[in-house]
């Protein structure tokens, strides 16, 4: 099983988080932009871009940021947090 964990942020506290888990057989990735579609549809949120930097932490630390710079629109929280998990 692959799960998710995404969290909103407004001045350093935890406003919004849902777990996204995904049985599929599909690859790493398909399962990670599975996961950040459904949570972008539960939370009501637009999808962000995937800077360098997102995708260097992300390699590294299973684990995200995404910013305003991320976004095209303004939001009303000060970062999205993504996190692996559990990871079959």
């Amino acid at each position: 099983m692959f799960r998710l964990w995404f969290k909103l942020f407004s001045d350093n506290r935890m406003i919004k988080d849902t777990v996204i888990e995904d049985k599929s057989g599909d690859t790493r990735t398909h399962k990670v932009f599975h996961a950040l579609d459904e949570a972008c549809l539960q939370l009501q949120l637009e999808h962000p871009l995937w800077l360098e930097s997102n995708i260097s932490d992300f390699r590294r630390f299973s684990k995200v940021r995404f910013t305003q710079d991320s976004f095209i629109n303004p939001i009303p929280f000060d970062y999205m947090e993504m996190q692996v998990i559990e990871e079959d």
